[in-house]
């Protein structure tokens, strides 16, 4: 019973540890997306020249 106990828990971790990896990948993915976006659509400064479109 004890080994058939232990080899539901480690399906159940791994399972868990897959969908955490998969879903931090989507949010990668997502977080490159804007950051792209911010070098594409940002706006010129007050002197001229082209600024950063974050404030840090």
């Amino acid at each position: 019973m004890v080994p058939l106990i232990l080899v539901l828990l480690l399906a159940l971790i791994l399972f868990g540890a897959g969908f955490a990896l998969k879903a931090l990948w989507w949010i990668a993915v997502i977080v490159l997306v804007v950051w792209l976006l911010g070098f594409i659509f940002r706006g010129a400064g007050a002197s001229g020249a082209r600024g950063r479109w974050y404030r840090w």
